[in-house]
């Protein structure tokens, strides 16, 4: 497995080539509103969903607004975010369950989060980093791809990759929000250059790291 001293040289060379790039896209209030962003992000651009937000939000303020919705007006609300039907779906459930069990806060604990609708792990890692500034582990799929073409370790599943990284940055660690920061970045990076399928080796800033690049493939 990779070591801490190589990932804080990735974590610094990726914060170089994307000033910025360690924080979350999404634009948000409120944990509900963080929430509903993540879920509309499935298969979307941050762009994208920053765009329907801010119409979304006056609409739907709060977790009992979204859990009254009209299914058809949210539905209309989100349909360019893609998706729209299991979102919105996902969406007003999610607010029911947050209204019935929590009097519409979110909550905190990562257990209690993935039991929501839309809420898998991923999700619930970056509500809790984001919102409740707990250390956080979050696995897409760009994530998942560069850390492989790294050769960081050889795990390839979500909740393996989430595990390494938890070693190689422990929660109790006094810097562990680089696990949330490295996640940012990878994704950053994985829309910029390391793109799927087609991944742009000559102009990437951490090739001197890469497992994909030392192979020889470009």
């Amino acid at each position: 497995m990779m070591t801490r001293t190589e990932l804080n040289e990735i974590i610094s060379l990726l914060r170089t080539a994307y000033p910025g790039g360690d924080r979350c896209g999404l634009r948000f209030g409120s944990a509900v509103q963080l929430l509903v962003s993540t879920i509309l992000s499935a298969q979307c651009t941050d762009v994208r969903v920053n765009k329907v937000t801010p119409v979304l939000f006056a609409r739907y303020p709060d977790a009992q607004a979204f859990a009254a919705a009209d299914i058809a007006e949210l539905e209309t609300l989100i349909r360019s975010c893609g998706l729209y039907r299991t979102k919105a779906a996902n969406i007003k459930k999610c607010c029911e369950q947050l209204t019935e069990r929590y009097g519409g806060e979110v909550p905190e604990s990562l257990d209690e989060l993935t039991e929501l609708a839309g809420t898998g792990r991923k999700t619930a890692n970056l509500v809790r980093g984001e919102w409740f500034g707990e250390p956080a582990y979050v696995i897409d799929t760009h994530v998942k791809r560069i850390w492989a073409l790294l050769g960081i370790s050889e795990s390839t599943t979500p909740e393996a990759i989430e595990k390494d990284l938890r070693v190689l940055i422990p929660p109790e660690d006094p810097h562990a929000g680089d696990a949330l920061a490295l996640s940012h970045l990878l994704i950053t990076h994985g829309r910029a250059v390391c793109v799927a399928g087609r991944p742009n080796c000559s102009a990437c800033p951490i090739k001197a790291h890469c497992a994909h690049f030392a192979g020889g493939q470009t």
